[in-house]
């Protein structure tokens, strides 16, 4: 966007323009929204473990403003950790409809993203992205806490990306 600088001195202009930003509504809240991530812990395994440890002293998720929460009313984002059997598979879906729109879900590690080692079991769901949306996908068995944090970082990018073009993409 291009300011009408008349009768502004050259030097002043330069000021302005480090100074001045432009932008919409829906990226402001886009960047509010991506760097304010509640995430609902569900942790169902091996994979919980490392999510815990990310939130803990060492890796410190604040400092990226991600603060879990107890509660699906609360929550933004649901990062599924671990092995989701079928019994549990309406639990998750029911989390997942309490949850205020926008909404996000990391599955995380090789059991979440596509049944992990139990794949060939009668009770796993092969992959969670058959009962929720996933928008994240975090591979490893269990992931480290640096896969989850670059995982997080993902979907704050994804989530400027879609207030920016207005398209909701799903599946990274």
């Amino acid at each position: 966007m291009e300011l009408n600088l008349e009768g502004i001195t050259l030097e002043e202009q330069k000021e302005l323009q480090r100074n001045v930003v432009f932008s919409t509504i829906e990226q402001l809240k886009a960047w509010a929204r991506s760097n304010s991530i509640w995430p609902l812990s569900f942790g169902l395994a091996c994979c919980a473990i490392e999510m815990m440890g990310t939130g803990a002293a060492d890796w410190d998720l604040d400092r990226f403003g991600v603060i879990f929460r107890a509660s699906p009313r609360q929550s933004d984002c649901m990062i599924v950790a671990g092995t989701v059997t079928k019994k549990m598979a309406p639990l998750l879906r029911r989390l997942y409809d309490q949850m205020a729109e926008p909404k996000w879900v990391i599955a995380m590690g090789s059991c979440a993203t596509a049944g992990g080692p139990y794949v060939n079991s009668y009770a796993v769901v092969k992959g969670v992205d058959q009962i929720v949306p996933v928008d994240v996908y975090i591979p490893g068995c269990p992931p480290s806490p640096p896969a989850l944090i670059y995982g997080i970082n993902k979907l704050q990018e994804k989530i400027r990306y879609e207030a920016k073009t207005g398209k909701r993409v799903t599946g990274s």
